[in-house]
């Protein structure tokens, strides 16, 4: 080879790495979406940019390509995750795992950079039984669902941190740096029969989407002025043989969980067959319940003394801004459409327009268009996902969506239309082993 060849051939090296640099890993937060992917392979998070016009993909932080050989890179094997609404720090479950020897179970949060990286900040809090996370839309407090850990009577059951008495439902304060701290409840528990099952959560907004009213889509949640929530609830999906959806009051000053507004013990609703995922409207008028086993969604109207809840609320002495009680929406549970099966995780979208929920048995996700004043909803078009999904997202401009795929190793994109809420797919991304958790920014 002459030297002039090597020479040449060198530059062109050079200048290709330089256009993989510049359009495999630059990320722009004015031009630039960021999603975030817990892979439970490596056990690390994934980070990738996207051009929030074309949604092309872009790789940031730990890519499958310079991952396959990595192992135990967080302190423990995540799944569930969420973000804050300022997009500064991600919250992920992350459990023991004999494989990684100083695993733990727990909450970490991860610190989002600049530039699209991440940095973790290592277990914020031992948490005894994570299956579930949410946040309030102010991104004040953590709530954490535990699964079949719900008293002491439960197999190697433990409490809460913080508490000596509070099972089923852990909550954490947010602060400065990502810092969870734990909150003490201060409920009574119904009298069952048989042990709950928390399998999702989902609380009642406490500020509304910061967009002013147009009309129907893409409208706000209210009239300009209308004062956001003054009570919050805290409602969990029960997969035992309870097949209920619990409601728990909210401090909203402290987090502290409470009886709901008027009555001495939390309340619980019939649901429809094995509750799997739990969605509350963005506008604090309806809850969401898919039911696996049904396949179906359940949905109620909130009793909240909004002009949406329904006649048949009660009305209780000293209790001004409703009880939280949910009453069934007529005609509900509502069938799946088409070959969607097995509802599951769930999410509605930022403007309070249309529900997304995702079908674990049919690879699928199915929006449904929800009627604002009865909370009714209508099927529209499903769409593919990868196999096995697991974990949904969306924008918080309604954009764009998605959903991570366990069994295919690939993170599913979805343009949205808002005006319909269509869901046009992208080519699916190629992530770490084992995809899990997602979150949008």
């Amino acid at each position: 080879m002459s030297k002039r060849f090597a020479w040449l051939l060198g530059v062109v090296v050079l200048v290709s790495i330089g256009l993989l640099v510049a359009c495999g890993t630059k990320y722009n937060p004015s031009s630039n979406g960021l999603v975030l992917v817990g892979s439970q392979g490596s056990a690390l998070v994934e980070s990738f940019g996207f051009d929030l016009s074309s949604g092309h993909i872009s790789e940031i932080s730990n890519p499958p390509s310079s991952t396959a050989g990595s192992t135990c890179v967080l302190p423990g094997v995540p799944s569930a995750m969420v973000m804050d609404p300022a997009g500064a720090y991600v919250y992920a479950i992350v459990t023991t795992n004999s494989a990684c020897p100083q695993s733990q179970t727990g909450i970490i949060s991860i610190k989002i950079k600049s530039d699209g990286t991440v940095a973790t900040n290592g277990v914020g809090v031992s948490d005894p039984n994570p299956v579930a996370l949410a946040m309030d839309s102010a991104g004040k407090y953590l709530f954490v669902a535990e699964g079949t850990n719900s008293d002491a009577t439960a197999p190697n059951s433990a409490p809460c941190p913080g508490t000596t008495a509070q099972y089923g439902i852990c909550v954490y304060a947010i602060g400065s740096g990502g810092a969870l701290t734990p909150v003490p409840g201060n409920f009574t528990p119904p009298a069952t029969g048989t042990l709950p099952d928390f399998v999702a959560l989902a609380p009642t907004p406490t500020i509304f989407p910061p967009v002013p009213i147009t009309g129907v889509q893409n409208g706000a949640c209210s009239a300009p002025g209308t004062p956001a929530p003054t009570s919050q609830f805290l409602y969990v999906a029960d997969q035992s043989n309870n097949n209920a959806v619990w409601e728990f009051g909210v401090d909203m000053a402290t987090g502290t969980l409470t009886n709901p507004p008027g009555h001495d013990k939390v309340q619980i609703f019939p649901a429809g067959a094995e509750p799997n995922g739990i969605a509350v409207d963005t506008c604090n008028r309806f809850v969401y319940v898919g039911n696996l086993i049904s396949n179906n969604v359940s949905a109620y109207t909130i009793c909240n003394a909004s002009s949406t809840a329904a006649a048949t609320c009660p009305v209780l002495t000293g209790v001004s801004g409703g009880d939280g009680t949910l009453v069934p929406v007529a005609s509900s549970p509502f069938s799946m459409p088409g070959s969607a099966n097995g509802p599951g995780p769930m999410l509605v979208d930022p403007f309070g327009n249309f529900l997304y929920v995702v079908g674990t048995r049919s690879n699928t996700v199915s929006p449904f268009r929800i009627t604002p004043v009865s909370g009714s909803i209508t099927g529209q078009t499903n769409v593919a996902t990868g196999l096995t999904p697991t974990a949904i997202a969306v924008r918080s401009d309604d954009s764009w969506l998605f959903v991570t795929d366990y069994g295919a190793a690939t993170l599913s994109q979805y343009a949205v239309t808002p005006a319909s809420g269509a869901l046009t797919p992208e080519t699916a991304t190629t992530t770490d082993n084992y995809p899990w958790g997602v979150a949008v920014k």
